[in-house]
Formats: C-alpha cells, sequence, structure tokens
C-alpha cells in the first residue's frame, strides 16, 4: 500500500497516490482531471484556480491537515495583488501536494465547461450512404439442395437488390440463423456498399420487415473540441448534436505543445491517444443518448482532423510533424473498422477519415474544401477556417491554393489577461462609444446589452466572468475605432484618450471593460500584452492570406468565408478593422459556420464524396509558410492594426480610423521595445 498523500478531486471524484512535492495541476493531469491549463503550469495564465478542503471528509476517508499543500508562494501572491483572487482559492501550478488532501476545481477552472458552438449547419445533400437496408426473402433450407443459411441468404441479397460479392463477419454468423427462423425466412439486411478496398459486408440483421433505420455519425475533431452530428442514414436528418472539450487540452493547449509532450515523455502519444479516443467513446455515448438511440445501429462513421490530431487519433506518434519537413505518415484517405479504433458503436461499423492535404494542412481543410468547393467558384473565393491552428484556402474552377498559419491559442481567449474559453458569462460582443469612451457588452447567455434593462438580473446566474475569443477582437477593433488605441498596438494614457478607463499598468496601460471588484467580480481589462497577442495572430493570418494571393498572382479577392466554430462568431467589420483578412465589401464577407464538420456530413450521407474529395485533394497546392521568404515579410507589416502598408479602400469607406500616436513620454520606451519583440 502506497505511503504517499492521497489526492482526491471534486466533483469528478478521482483519486490517487502523489510524492510530496507533486504541483496539483500535474496529479490532476495524471489523473485525468478536468483542470485548465494554458501555460502548460509555468504560473503565467492563472487558468488552474483550486479550492484545497480542510478537516474530516468522511466520504473519502480522509482527514486534510491545514499544511497538506505548500505555503502560498510570490507567484499566487503576484496574481492575486493584480487581477484578484477569491479567498482561498489557490494556483494548482504552485501548490504542491505536502499531505492527504481534497481539491476541489471550480465550474470556471473545468475544461469541459467550454460551450461548444459547432452545429450542424443547414445544407441540401444528395443522400446516398455507404449501407442500406434491404429486405429479402430467403429460400429455406432443403436437404436435397444441401447448402448454407449464409449463403442463401447472399443469393437472395443478390436476386434482389444486386449487390454482389456480399461478405459477413463472424458476429452475423453467431445470430443469423435463429433470426431467419423467428422471420420466417423473410429478414431485412444492412449492407454496407463496399469501396474500393472492401468488399460489400453484412453489418447487421433483423427477422422480419425492419421499420425503422440506421445511423451514422460525422465527427469533426478539433484541438480544443470535438463535435459529432448523428446522422439518419435513409433520409439523412441530423437527429442530434452534441460536443465535448478535446480531453488532450490537459497536455497542451496547441498542437505542438502535445508534439512536444509525446517527444519529452515517454508513452506520451499513447496517453494523448487513449485520452482522444476515451473522449470520443464519451461524445458518441453523449449524442447517442441526445438522439435516444441505441449505440448499436451506428454502423458508419466519418472523421476530420488536422494532422496531428490525425496522427494521435489512429495511434501514430506525431514526431515528424514537429520538425521539418513534417512528413505524415499517410496523406491518404483511411477506411478501417470502429474495433481498430476502439469505438464503442456497431461492431461491424466502418469509418472513413478524409483524406490530409499535407503535412500542417489535414482533413479538416479538405472537408472545408468539400463543404465549399473553391474548386467549382467562378469568382475567387478565399477560405479560412479559424482556428489554433489556421487554414486557409484560395481558389476557383482554375485551381485551389492552401497553406495553413500557426495563429495559436489567443484568439479562443488564450494568452488574454481575461481571456476564458466560450462559456455562459464570457463577454462575446462589444461596443465602445467613440465619443464618451465608454463601453457596453453582451455576455453568452444573455440576449440583453450590458448597459439595458434586465441584464443584471439575466446575468446573475453565470455573472460576467471573463472576455473570449470573439469579445476580444471586437473590443480591440473597437478600442482602435474610438482612439483609445493607436496603429502600432500602444493603448492611451487617461490624458491622451480622454477617459479614466484607460489606467497605468506598468510602462504602459489597460483599458478597464468592467470592474466587478466591489461585488467580489473580476476586473477585466484589455492591456498590451492581450493586443500583442492578438496582433501576433491576426498577422499570422493575414500573412497566409496574402502569400497566397502573392502565389496566385492577385491584389483582391471577391469574397471571403470564415470557417470554423470561431469563426462563424467573428464580426466581419471587426476583422477588417483588426486587419484579420485582406480587403473586401461586407456583404462578401460570410460565415460557413462549421465548414469542417459540414463536409464530414456531406461525405457520410454521400459515399460518391468520398471519391470527389479524394481527387480535389490531388489536385490542390500546398503553401508552405515556413520556407517563403514573403510570409515574414507580410507579417512585419500585418503587425500593425489594421496593416502597416495595404490600403483598405473598402474599409476606410465604412469606418474612419483616427490618426493617433501614444508613443510619446513615458510610453516611448515600452512602446519601442514591444514593437521590436514583434
Amino acid at each position: 500500500m502506497s505511503t504517499d498523500p492521497l489526492v482526491v478531486f471534486t466533483p469528478s471524484g478521482k483519486r490517487g497516490h502523489f510524492p510530496t512535492g507533486t504541483p496539483i495541476l500535474t496529479a490532476a493531469r495524471q489523473l485525468g482531471v478536468d483542470l485548465d491549463s494554458v501555460c502548460g503550469g509555468r504560473g503565467i495564465c492563472s487558468k488552474c484556480q483550486i479550492t484545497p478542503g480542510l478537516g474530516d471528509f468522511a466520504k473519502h476517508g480522509v482527514s486534510v491537515a491545514p499544511d497538506a499543500l505548500s505555503e502560498w508562494n510570490s507567484v499566487e501572491e503576484r496574481y492575486k495583488s493584480k487581477r484578484g483572487l477569491i479567498e482561498g482559492r489557490r494556483l494548482g501550478c504552485q501548490a504542491t501536494v505536502q499531505g492527504d488532501v481534497v481539491i476541489d476545481v471550480p465550474p470556471e477552472s473545468q475544461v469541459h465547461k467550454q460551450v461548444v458552438r459547432k452545429r450542424a449547419e443547414a445544407r441540401d445533400i444528395t443522400v446516398n450512404p455507404s449501407t442500406k437496408l434491404c429486405y429479402v426473402e430467403v429460400q429455406e433450407p432443403d436437404m436435397h439442395e444441401p447448402s448454407g443459411d449464409l449463403e442463401r441468404l447472399v443469393r437472395a441479397i443478390e436476386a434482389e437488390w444486386g449487390i454482389t460479392n456480399i461478405h459477413a463477419d463472424l458476429h452475423i454468423l453467431n445470430v443469423m440463423q435463429p433470426i431467419l427462423r423467428k422471420g420466417e425466412w423473410k429478414v431485412t439486411v444492412a449492407v454496407h456498399l463496399g469501396d474500393e478496398e472492401n468488399p460489400p459486408r453484412i453489418m447487421h440483421i433483423w427477422p422480419g420487415y425492419y421499420d425503422g433505420t440506421v445511423y451514422g455519425i460525422a465527427v469533426d475533431l478539433g484541438s480544443t473540441t470535438i463535435a459529432g452530428h448523428l446522422c439518419d442514414l435513409i433520409s439523412g436528418e441530423v437527429v442530434a448534436s452534441s460536443g465535448i472539450m478535446n480531453p488532450q487540452i490537459r497536455f497542451g493547449e496547441d498542437l505542438m505543445s502535445r508534439v512536444s509532450y509525446g517527444m519529452m515523455n515517454t508513452g506520451g502519444a499513447q496517453e494523448m491517444t487513449q485520452a482522444v479516443r476515451e473522449g470520443m467513446n464519451a461524445l458518441i455515448t453523449q449524442v447517442a443518448s441526445e438522439g435516444q438511440i441505441d449505440k448499436q445501429l451506428i454502423v458508419d462513421a466519418v472523421f476530420v482532423c488536422n494532422p496531428v490530431m490525425h496522427h494521435l487519433f489512429l495511434g501514430i506518434d506525431p514526431f515528424e510533424l514537429g520538425q521539418a519537413p513534417f512528413a505524415l505518415a499517410t496523406s491518404n484517405a483511411m477506411r478501417l473498422r470502429a474495433d481498430d479504433l476502439h469505438l464503442g458503436i456497431h461492431p461491424s461499423a466502418r469509418v472513413y477519415l478524409l483524406p490530409c492535404i499535407a503535412g500542417h494542412v489535414g482533413a479538416d481543410a479538405a472537408a472545408v474544401a468539400l463543404s465549399e468547393a473553391p474548386d467549382k467558384s467562378e469568382d475567387l473565393v478565399l477560405v479560412v477556417d479559424v482556428g489554433t491552428n489556421a487554414e486557409i484556402l484560395l481558389g476557383n474552377r482554375e485551381k485551389v491554393l492552401a497553406c495553413s498559419s500557426p495563429t495559436g491559442p489567443a484568439f479562443e481567449g488564450a494568452q488574454i489577461t481575461a481571456g476564458q474559453r466560450a462559456a455562459p458569462g464570457a463577454i462575446e460582443r462589444v461596443e465602445i462609444d467613440p465619443t464618451t469612451k465608454e463601453p457596453r457588452f453582451r455576455i453568452i447567455g444573455v440576449d440583453a446589452w450590458s448597459d439595458e434593462d434586465g441584464f443584471t438580473e439575466a446575468a446573475a446566474a453565470s455573472g460576467i466572468t471573463g472576455i473570449c475569443g470573439s469579445g476580444i477582437i471586437e473590443a480591440i477593433a473597437e478600442m482602435r475605432m474610438a482612439g483609445l488605441l493607436d496603429p502600432s498596438g500602444l493603448i492611451g494614457s487617461a490624458a491622451q484618450t480622454g477617459t479614466d478607463r484607460c489606467i497605468l499598468d506598468g510602462r504602459t496601460h489597460s483599458y478597464v471593460l468592467h470592474d466587478g471588484t466591489e461585488h467580489d467580480g473580476p476586473l477585466i481589462t484589455i492591456t498590451n500584452p492581450d493586443i500583442r497577442a492578438i496582433q501576433m495572430a491576426k498577422a499570422a493570418l493575414y500573412s497566409g492570406a496574402r502569400l497566397l494571393m502573392d502565389k496566385f498572382g492577385v491584389e483582391s479577392v471577391d469574397r471571403v468565408v470564415l470557417a470554423g466554430a470561431f469563426g462563424a462568431h467573428i464580426s466581419p467589420k471587426h476583422a477588417m478593422v483588426l486587419g484579420m483578412i485582406p480587403d473586401a465589401p461586407l456583404d462578401k464577407v460570410t460565415s460557413a459556420g462549421n465548414a469542417a464538420g459540414t463536409g464530414a456530413r456531406i461525405a457520410l450521407l454521400n459515399r460518391d464524396a468520398r471519391g470527389e474529395i479524394e481527387e480535389t485533394v490531388r489536385r490542390i497546392h500546398k503553401i508552405e509558410t515556413a520556407i517563403e521568404p514573403r510570409f515574414q515579410e507580410h507579417f512585419v507589416n500585418a503587425s500593425a492594426i489594421p496593416n502597416a502598408v495595404e490600403p483598405f479602400p473598402i474599409l476606410n469607406s465604412i469606418v474612419t480610423l483616427p490618426q493617433v500616436s501614444f508613443n510619446t513620454g513615458g510610453d516611448e520606451k515600452g512602446g519601442r521595445r514591444r514593437r521590436r519583440r514583434g
């Protein structure tokens, strides 16, 4: 029996023994507890707040002494003095195990509390699924013409439905004979029609006429979230949609952090594979429950994901994707069995993974191409799937180019002082009066604006907890339009901007968006480091788009499509004010919502679309940003707001950006230093 201290986490109830000195965050990760951390345990993000218990816990059989955790340290003190910390809270990355302890993970520190916004978009899809229901009458056995029941069942399907070369798995033989006799030799059979790698196969069998259906699931396996759409394979209807946080987040917020975790920890890649498969099965259980169906009726599954997630889901170490030349184990489409991936659906269910385009442009980008079809467009369309790693497509009937840009997690609220993922209470919309400099905002879960009647009462349930990605985009763009921010990204002082909401914060200034400290709430500010993080992310995004435009030989595009869960919530005007996307008429900037998920549904419901996207991917030309000198040139230019060089004539006709500069006096040194670092 271990003599190491026992650590119990609530509300999950997970527990384990850990050596004295183990950080609580490390213990949580090893047990699979949903304790958030963006900075990887370096004491920067303060997302891993926990509340230690004290006293006797009979339910857990633990008595917690006052010294069960290490003493309060300077990192925690610095955070509390600057941002505030609820009494009794500790930082999980700083507090270490000293004795038996019970740790509560508050809702705002739990990864899985995010609102997963990857809904199923309305789309007309030709239904031609890979699995078909066939009602047949089977010849009864005859001693004068001896043959097996399976052979006569196969002959009946061939004769009545024209499907040849049919196979069956062992589990069908185990149940077939009593079903045939119960149905008096009349049965309904679910037949997978096969593909270029696999012959047709009997999936399931029912006695008599089965007046039901079978299902498939289309999954967008993202770095941050996993979204699944349960579809009726006969009607094409989306029966249920659901999403969960990707449990791999505990190994790293961005993809390269996960690759590094696998490189630096023996068995790390297998750990992450197990985590994502467990998460996938949790999602399948969740979506089946919402659709009120038996998971055994899910006979087909389609997955789209970026290359790192692709490899980890398949159990392939992504080591090679972490270094040039970023070689994939395979870029081809994959056709597997569900039990190859330990998925809890029908035992014979088939799994299809769309092809990857290149080392950092994955099957999710292929799904976006299938959904938005830039290769069939008469005009030049730029499709941007905004996420931790942005995939960008540019093309028309002539050709399609693709690249990826490492935007990082800033757009999802990470690396932002008051940032958080999209969850109830997070600020998602912002407006700032250009005259008074006063803000108003909306939070997730409340329809009213903060200055409207009823807001306070409606917001009481969740509180105002922080600011998510769409909120930080709008806040910074509104600050620029209100003259609070100069083109270099520097916030002015109270005297320079005319508002006492601009407060001194070290060598620079911050803008107070919401001050809830009077009622024990958070102080939500926009700081210069926040703006710098967004500048770096948007510069990477814009530079990728501009690089593709260079390669295409154009200076403008006809229209822009914003895709992805985050892209669906970006205001086109605010995105253009920041310089995230090339200049375009606002009515030509549209949202495709979860285009990757839509592409997955198309491939699930129409088997012909699978061959179509495989052929399309072979024609897409990948541009590697890491080896293109022009990418760095565009990046430097795009660090300004909106950009330092390219004019934005359409934007200038919509909004007037104040010609202000705050790089003077006491801010000058700090301002210059920040620009050099950028």
